[in-house]
């Protein structure tokens, strides 16, 4: 089981992630447009480095719904793969069979 301050840490990394979203790539298409003068797009750029990092889409961490760990993760599942192991060995995912040769 993962730290509990590293899983809220990171749910509200996700928090500020949806509600910076629409400003964030707001500012990212001002200053990629070229029909804007050199300085309009740097004042964008500028604005852009004002919000708060943990804004940026890049520093979620998936992490498993069950335990929280953070590697070994499976996207379609949302959980790592120690938690599918453990769960499918019990029974509870639906089509895992635990293959045995």
């Amino acid at each position: 089981m993962a730290k509990k301050s590293a899983i809220e840490k990171n749910k509200r990394r996700r928090k500020l992630v949806a509600q910076y979203a629409d400003k964030r790539e707001a500012l990212k298409a001002a200053s990629k447009d070229e029909s804007l003068t050199l300085e309009e797009r740097f004042q964008a750029q500028l604005k852009l480095a004002e919000l708060p990092r943990n804004s940026s889409k890049t520093r979620i961490r998936n992490r498993c719904e069950v335990t929280g760990r953070p590697r070994g993760y499976y996207r379609k599942l949302k959980m790592s793969r120690v938690a599918l192991r453990e769960l499918g060995s019990l029974g509870l995912v639906p089509g895992m069979v635990k293959s045995s040769w």
